[in-house]
């Protein structure tokens, strides 16, 4: 057991709620509750003597990582595909998920093969590529409904790029389909837009990042591939 670290606990995430298992020194089971997943009741109940507190990588495991870190105590983040002993249990519940977690944080933390998340800076920085890809798929979506909507008519849209396809095909739609098409062209133009905007964020970002910067150097690598 660390130095200063008397009590190991074992926190299972859950979307609303979060199952907590605490153990002593001895290994013996201190405590067994649940959490609500917000920060404030996060706060509040690790407002305690400092703990090595393990949690596994899920939806909330970032923000509740550096919660804890910031509250002082040690956080161990377990990676999902190393704790094949809870998804293969027979046993399987939060309460058992809690306590399972804290016995291979007690035993070896080794076990459970830590993963280090993102600084905030960088996850930021990612998110803007993520929008980015939500966009493009948007897009593809709108685009393939024009298609698919006129091609039920027995008409087709002429082949062009995603990026031109608003701005070339509108006058190519049959004047029946208009009035139900006018809004998705609106939307497609906006989304062009939104994507020109995200492609300029990540140009951005990259000269701020060396590295980024070089591999996008290499032929064929884009400083999106690289990001």
């Amino acid at each position: 057991m660390e130095k200063n670290i008397s009590e190991t606990i074992g926190c299972d995430l859950g979307d609303k709620a979060s199952a907590i298992c605490i153990l002593d020194a001895e290994g013996r089971i201190k405590q067994r509750t649940s959490v609500a997943t917000t920060r404030k009741a996060m706060t509040e109940f690790f407002t305690r003597e400092r703990a090595h507190v393990v949690i596994e990588v899920g939806a909330h495991s970032r923000w509740v990582s550096q919660l804890l870190t910031s509250a002082g105590h040690r956080v161990t983040v377990a990676n999902p595909r190393r704790v094949q002993l809870i998804s293969a249990s027979d046993n399987k519940t939060d309460r058992h998920d809690a306590e399972l977690l804290a016995r291979l944080g007690r035993a070896d933390v080794e076990l459970l093969a830590p993963v280090e998340h993102r600084s905030p800076e960088a996850q930021k920085d990612l998110a803007v590529a993520k929008s980015r890809d939500i966009l493009v798929a948007t897009r593809t979506s709108l685009v393939n409904h024009v298609r698919g909507t006129v091609k039920s008519i027995g008409e087709r849209i002429p082949s062009c790029t995603a990026e031109s396809f608003a701005r070339r095909t509108w006058d190519k739609v049959p004047e029946a389909l208009q009035p139900a098409l006018k809004p998705i062209y609106e939307s497609l133009s906006r989304i062009e837009e939104q994507i020109r905007e995200c492609d300029r964020s990540i140009e951005r970002i990259a000269r701020r990042h060396t590295d980024v910067d070089v591999v996008s150097q290499v032929h064929g690598v884009g400083t999106l591939c690289s990001f």
